[in-house]
């Protein structure tokens, strides 16, 4: 998601593991899949799905590339491409023994988006694979993190990673809104679309702000209700009241995800989609002081005065 609608840092995971996530031209890492420690060199990794691993190290951990090794096998749906998967992760540095990266701790799941533009190191983990599972993954640094390693973890560029992932759980993300039509409120703008993309707002014939927040559903999701700190996955597109054309949008690129009524976005967002349903497209307003506030956000063109619309389609939440 676009940082013109944050507030707060980006999510922890992103920010972590960075282009771990995403690959970065050809990888030239094989990927091994087995359960046997010949993938794990060794490494013993007890204890339950969903609580912290137990991992007994095998000495130094010495690897040229990447393998995966499933750990434990859950029997769930097969995770496919365009799924979010909710995980746990833990990360430890092969060479010194130590743990580098916990999510377990905090009882905070991350969402990833599985793709087939996954780096390696967490394609082979995620992508086929089944819901509960416990996947293990060895590699150098420099195929997890890039050739710099990862200072914020502790890990330099000539360590080598355990990387442990529970697959907890996975949603389906809708192409697009799926529900019942609704007539858009009176103070609402125009959607104008084009090949079925949201392209802008159409303000003509639209009455002034009035300084409240408003939200109404232009479609009714038939999905489940979003709650409070769930990660939602949706398609935005974002204009200035009276703007001709928008100050940031998705359409155009891929879905964005991130987490709701947490503090994540502005405050506009989390009071309107908290209790939306997936699958609705929602057309929300929002005063400057449920958005950037007196200073506005320069970045996007966006004056402290400014009266921000939205429409926003709700896609997947988990």
């Amino acid at each position: 998601m676009s940082r013109r609608l944050r507030r707060l840092p980006v999510l922890l995971l992103p920010l972590v593991l960075g282009a771990t996530l995403v690959a970065c031209g050809d990888s030239d890492g094989d990927k091994s899949d087995s359960s046997s420690s010949d993938a794990l060199h060794g490494i013993k990794i007890t204890g339950d799905v969903g609580k912290a691993p137990k991992v007994k190290w095998n000495g130094e951990l010495d690897v040229s590339k990447t393998a995966t090794a499933v750990v434990s096998k859950g029997d769930g749906d097969k995770v496919a491409d365009g799924d979010q998967v909710v995980t746990n992760i833990w990360i430890g540095n092969g060479s010194t023994q130590k743990e580098a990266y916990n999510t377990y701790k905090d009882g905070q799941t991350q969402t990833i988006p599985a793709s087939e533009d996954l780096s390696p190191v967490f394609k082979g983990a995620i992508l086929d694979r089944a819901v509960g599972s416990r996947v293990a993954v060895t590699a150098t640094a420099a195929d997890a993190f890039g050739e710099s390693g990862n200072a914020q973890m502790g890990i330099g560029n000539k360590d080598t990673v355990l990387i442990v992932v529970d697959l907890m759980d996975s949603t389906k993300v809708l192409d697009g809104p799926k529900g019942k039509d609704q007539a858009a409120p009176k103070w609402a703008p125009k959607v104008v679309e084009k090949d079925d993309k949201v392209t802008s707002l159409d303000f003509t014939g639209t009455p002034k702000p009035n300084g409240k927040l408003g939200a109404s559903a232009l479609i009714v999701g038939d999905g489940d209700k979003v709650k409070k700190g769930q990660t939602i996955t949706v398609n935005y597109l974002g204009q200035v009241y009276g703007a001709k054309k928008a100050f940031d949008e998705s359409y155009s690129g891929s879905p964005a995800s991130f987490a709701i009524g947490v503090g994540q976005v502005v405050p506009g967002w989390d009071k309107t989609l908290v209790g939306a349903t997936v699958g609705s497209r929602m057309i929300v307003t929002i005063p400057p002081e449920e958005g950037y506030g007196k200073e506005g956000n320069s970045q996007a063109g966006i004056k402290g005065t400014d009266t921000l619309y939205f429409v926003v389609d709700i896609l997947a939440a988990s």
